[in-house]
């Protein structure tokens, strides 16, 4: 079956949102600037400019988990997780022809980091869950998720690299693919943000319920 205008619209968001916030987050590596901030501050933009297009989700994780509670069907989540990894390789292929090269992200590994990424996505999560639950002030939804973003970066990046997102993570190199044992170097930057996204909409859903 074609796919509508409305669909491609919502995938070229997708794509184009986390090509925009992978590409800003390696600037900010490269030029050694406040990383979640600018990462916050993308999101944000994100969320208001092509969040009545898509919805904003911009990480694989976000999709996940508004998909757990069946905010989202599994086809269209499966087009959003597509668009959002094709936009973060496309992002970081300009960044590495327009610039020469990519900043250097420490690989480090352990369960602690995977810990730190769930911890942060939960965070992130219940401010996105605010947003999509009606909440928060519609106005307000870009400010939410985007210091919910800051929060959680700040507080995951006492044990890990702070992404909390897996497609920016395969953008920035903070995993690796390699043919040799561990098979993925940093597979806690896949496993961690969709732990803790699930367990946030689920706790979150808990908490508001009416009855």
């Amino acid at each position: 079956m074609a796919l509508s205008p409305l669909h491609w619209r919502r995938y070229s968001a997708e794509f184009l949102g986390t090509a925009l916030l992978t590409f800003a987050v390696l600037g900010s590596i490269q030029q050694q600037t406040a990383t979640p901030f600018v990462a916050a501050l993308v999101l944000m933009l994100a969320v208001y400019i092509l969040g009545p297009v898509s919805g904003a989700h911009v990480n694989p994780a976000v999709t996940v988990g508004l998909w757990s509670i069946k905010k989202i069907q599994t086809p269209e989540a499966l087009a959003y997780i597509a668009a959002q990894l094709v936009g973060a390789v496309t992002a970081q292929f300009l960044f590495l022809y327009l610039v020469g090269g990519l900043p250097q992200v420490p690989l480090t590994a352990g369960w602690g980091i995977a810990f730190a990424e769930a911890l942060g996505a939960f965070l992130l999560l219940l401010g996105i869950m605010a947003v999509v639950t009606g909440k928060v002030h519609r106005a307000a939804g870009g400010l939410v998720v985007g210091c919910s973003l800051l929060l959680g970066i700040l507080l995951a990046s006492l044990m890990s690299n702070g992404v909390l997102n897996p497609a920016v993570a395969v953008g920035i190199r903070s995993l690796s693919f390699s043919p040799y044992y561990p098979f993925i170097s940093g597979i806690e930057y896949l496993i961690g943000p969709f732990i803790g996204a699930v367990a946030a909409v689920y706790l979150y859903q808990w908490m508001t319920q009416e009855s």
